[in-house]
C-alpha cells in the first residue's frame, strides 16, 4: 500500500518568520542562503541544512542562494564546489542566478576592514599565534589587552595596506577587530578578521595575499545579499554577538541598510551509526578504509546517491524530524524507514536469486519454455505485467530447500509442495549432492493445470511460495550487500577511536541470477528484489547491457535483529 508523507514535524523558525511577516520587518521578504565552503564533500547533515533553507524559500515565496564561503584558499578546490552544485541539484532545488562566491566579495571585505580601522574599530597586532592565545585568557579568566592595541589609526592603515601589499611574511600580523578583551564571550575578545596567506585560490589565483575570516567574511556576505534570515548550527551561537556587532558597525558606515540580516540557529543531526565529523570522514577515505568519497556506506551526499537513496527519502526525512533547537540524536532506523517508504512506493518489482541452487523440474520438456506474467508494481496496476519465462531448470534460493526441515517450514523438501510464484505447483521429490554433501541441485515435478493466472489454478491449496528466475533466460551479475559502517550507534564511544567500531561485513559481494529484464536497466534504475530489499543499479559501475546493483536498504529493519 502507498504510504503517505508524514505531516512535517514542528519548525521554530517558520514562527520567526511568521511573527515577522505580520510586524512588516521585512515586508514579506524571505531571503535564505546555503553557505557551503568548498573544502569537502557534503553529508547527511548537510541535507537538512538544504532542505531548511531551500524549503523556507520555497514555502513562502522566496529565493534562497547557494553561496560558496570560499576564504580559505588552501583547502579548496573546483573539485568540491562541483561535486557541492551537483549534489544541491540532486536533493531537487536550484538556486537560479543566486549562485555566488565569497572571494567575489573580497574587494567589499577589504574596504569594510579599512572602515573599521578608520573608525577605530580595528588594529592591527603583532603578537606570535602563542602570545596571542595567552593574552586571550580563558573561559573563566579575562584576557589582556595586546600592547599592539593602541596603534594609531594611521599606524594601522599603514600597516594593513603593507599586508595586502605582501610587504611582510606569512604570519607577521593580523587585523582584529578592537571589542573588548574583558567580555565573558571569548569570541568578543579581538577576534582576528584578516590573516597574511600566501596560497593560490582556486577562484581569485594570486590576487590576494591576504584573506578574511570565516567569522568576519559570513556576516558581509549575507548583508552583500540582503538575506533575511541567516540560518545556521548550533555551534555558532556564541559567535551571534560578533555577527551582530559588525553588522552593526558597518551600517553606521553606511555599507549596509538596515534592518540586518538576522542569524537564527538550530540543532544539527545528530545520526547513529555514522560518523560526520569532516576530519573522520577524510580520515576514513586516505586512509582506505572506503573506496573514495562516493562509497555508498559513507554518509556523504556523494555516497547517498550511488546507495540508491532518493531526494524524496531525504525530504520525507527532514520533514519528520523537524528543526529545534535542542541537540539530541536520531536513530538510522528512521532515516532508512523514510527511504523504504518512498522505495516501496515507486521502485519496480524484480525477481534475484541472491543465494542460487539449481531447481531441476524432472517431468517438464528439455526443449520448452514458456512465459509467466508478474505485476511490476502490486499497488500499481496501471504500470501492466512483465513477461518472466519459465523452462525446466531453475534457479532459487539454497534456503528454500532443506533435506530435515525443522516444524513450521513450508517451502521445499523431499514429498513437499510449493508454488513456484506466478507458475505451477510442484512437489519436491529430492535432491544431488557432491562428495563434501554439499547440494548441487534440487529436483522435483510440476502438476500442469495449477498455472497462476489460469483457470483453477488455485484448486490446490499449498503454504508455500517461493521465487525462482530461468536458468536458461538469467542475467548473472554482481550485487553488492552493503550494510551500515559501524557496528555501535555512537561509533568511538568513550575511547575516541571510531574505527575499532568498524563493520567488518559492511559490504559483500556476490554473483547472483537476476530476471533478464534487469539486463537492460539504466545506472541509478531503482527496483525492489522480491524479499531481498531494494536495489540500485550503480551510477559508476554499471556499464550498458552490464548493471552492476548495490543493495540500499532491506525490506524491514533488520540491523537490531542481525547485531544481537
Amino acid at each position: 500500500m502507498s504510504h503517505e508523507a508524514p505531516t512535517p514535524a514542528a519548525n521554530f523558525i517558520r514562527n520567526i518568520i511568521d511573527e515577522q511577516n505580520a510586524s512588516g520587518k521585512w515586508n514579506g521578504r524571505v531571503e535564505t542562503r546555503f553557505p557551503p565552503e568548498p573544502n569537502g564533500y557534503l553529508h547527511l547533515g548537510h541535507a537538512k541544512s538544504i532542505f531548511l533553507n531551500f524549503g523556507l524559500a520555497r514555502d513562502y515565496n522566496g529565493v534562497c542562494h547557494l553561496r560558496f564561503d570560499d576564504t580559505n584558499p588552501e583547502k579548496e578546490s573546483q573539485e568540491y564546489v562541483d561535486a557541492i552544485t551537483e549534489s544541491v541539484k540532486w536533493l531537487g532545488f536550484d538556486w537560479g542566478k543566486h549562485l555566488y562566491f565569497a572571494s567575489n566579495y573580497f574587494d567589499t571585505m577589504y574596504a569594510c576592514a579599512e572602515y573599521l580601522i578608520q573608525a577605530g574599530h580595528a588594529y592591527v597586532d603583532s603578537l606570535s599565534a602563542d602570545e596571542m592565545r595567552s593574552y586571550r585568557g580563558t573561559l573563566t579568566e579575562p584576557g589582556k589587552d595586546s600592547p599592539y592595541r593602541s596603534r594609531s589609526v594611521d599606524e594601522n592603515l599603514a600597516m594593513f595596506r603593507s599586508m595586502r601589499a605582501g610587504e611582510f611574511a606569512d604570519g607577521a600580523h593580523v587585523l582584529r577587530a578592537k571589542i573588548n578583551m574583558a567580555s565573558p564571550n571569548i569570541n568578543l575578545r579581538d577576534p582576528a578578521i584578516y590573516r597574511i596567506k600566501r596560497a593560490h585560490h582556486h577562484n581569485t589565483g594570486d590576487t590576494w595575499c591576504i584573506y578574511p575570516m570565516y567569522t568576519y567574511a559570513h556576516p558581509i556576505e549575507d548583508a552583500i545579499e540582503h538575506i533575511t534570515h541567516s540560518i545556521c548550527t548550533l555551534e555558532f551561537e556564541d559567535q551571534r554577538p560578533f555577527y551582530d556587532w559588525l553588522l552593526d558597525k558597518l551600517a553606521d558606515g553606511n555599507f549596509f541598510p538596515r534592518p540586518l540580516p538576522q542569524q537564527i540557529e538550530f540543532a544539527r543531526l545528530n545520526l547513529t551509526y555514522v560518523v560526520l565529523s569532516k576530519r573522520k570522514l577524510i580520515q576514513l577515505v586516505d586512509e582506505k578504509h572506503v573506496s573514495g568519497w562516493d562509497d555508498p556506506r559513507l554518509p556523504t551526499l556523494v555516497g547517498a546517491r550511488r546507495r540508491g537513496y532518493t531526494a524524496e527519502g531525504f525530504k520525507r526525512f527532514t520533514d519528520r524530524i523537524g528543526v529545534s533547537k535542542s541537540d539530541g540524536w536520531i536513530d538510522y532506523s528512521v532515516f532508512e524507514e523514510c527511504q523504504r517508504d518512498v522505495l516501496n512506493d515507486t521502485a519496480l518489482r524484480r525477481i534475484a536469486v541472491l543465494d542460487p541452487v539449481k531447481l531441476i523440474i524432472d517431468n517438464y520438456p528439455a526443449d520448452q519454455s514458456e512465459d509467466c506474467f508478474a505485476p511490476n508494481h502490486p499497488q500499481h496496476p496501471d504500470l501492466g505485467k512483465r513477461v518472466v519465462p519459465l523452462s525446466k531448470e531453475l534457479w532459487i534460493e539454497r534456503e528454500d530447500f532443506m533435506e530435515t526441515p525443522p516444524k513450521g517450514y513450508f517451502r521445499l523438501f523431499p514429498g513437499n509442495s510449493v508454488r513456484l510464484r506466478y507458475g505451477y505447483v510442484i512437489t519436491c521429490t529430492g535432491c544431488d549432492k557432491d562428495a563434501n554433501g554439499t547440494i548441487t541441485a534440487v529436483h522435483c515435478d510440476y502438476l500442469p493445470d495449477t498455472k497462476s493466472g489460469t483457470p483453477g489454478s488455485d484448486s490446490i491449496k499449498v503454504k508455500g511460495n517461493i521465487h525462482w528466475v530461468s536458468a536458461a533466460h538469467a542475467y548473472e551479475a554482481e550485487v553488492r550487500l552493503y550494510d551500515r559502517l559501524f557496528t555501535t550507534a555512537q561509533p568511538g564511544g568513550e575511547s575516541g577511536d571510531f574505527l575499532k567500531d568498524l563493520n567488518p561485513d559492511s559490504v559483500r559481494t556476490i554473483r547472483a541470477q537476476l530476471e533478464p529484464v534487469l539486463k537492460d536497466a539504466n545506472a541509478e534504475d531503482r527496483f525492489q528484489f522480491e524479499r531481498h530489499g531494494y536495489f540500485v543499479a550503480d551510477r559508476v559501475d554499471s556499464k550498458l547491457g552490464e548493471p552492476v546493483f548495490n543493495r540500499t536498504v532491506t525490506l524491514k529493519d533488520s540491523w537490531v535483529k542481525t547485531t544481537k
